[in-house]
């Protein structure tokens, strides 16, 4: 797993060539649906922005709190459960949505449409211990 100077390095990078052209960016995300996510910490109160693969599903846009199958959820996570007023850029588009943590029955359909499609995702939840939360975004 790489330190966090790093992950905020590979971040910082994907974000400028995400913002610089238009939403795509090459590399392991070339192709893939991705957004930029940005909540505001649960502790520093500072927004945080983090580049992520996504779900579209009707008005909603779905994300997966899987840290790579680490055993613990990601920061962003923490941060849009105490603050669920989020920003969202996908493609040139920039907009306010309400975060919601999807559970039951719709949170496993949607995870496994996703494993399916990306099985990276099935890799992760095989990797951890904790059901992998799935979080709902719905533009304001």
């Amino acid at each position: 797993m790489p330190s966090m100077a790093e992950a905020n390095d590979f971040n910082t990078q994907v974000i400028e060539e995400f913002r610089q052209n238009g939403g795509k960016v090459g590399g392991q995300f070339d192709g893939a649906p991705l957004l930029l996510l940005t909540t505001i910490g649960a502790k520093s109160g500072q927004p945080r922005t983090c580049p992520m693969m996504y779900r579209p599903e009707g008005e909603r846009l779905f994300v997966f709190a899987s840290k790579a199958g680490a055993p613990t959820n990601p920061d962003w996570y923490h941060n849009l459960v105490a603050h669920p007023e989020v920003t969202v850029e996908v493609g040139s588009e920039r907009f306010t949505a309400d975060a919601a943590v999807v559970g039951g029955a719709e949170r496993d359909r949607i995870y496994a449409v996703q494993a399916a499609e990306y099985p990276g995702f099935a890799d992760y939840q095989e990797k951890t211990d904790r059901i992998i939360p799935v979080v709902a975004l719905q533009r304001r």
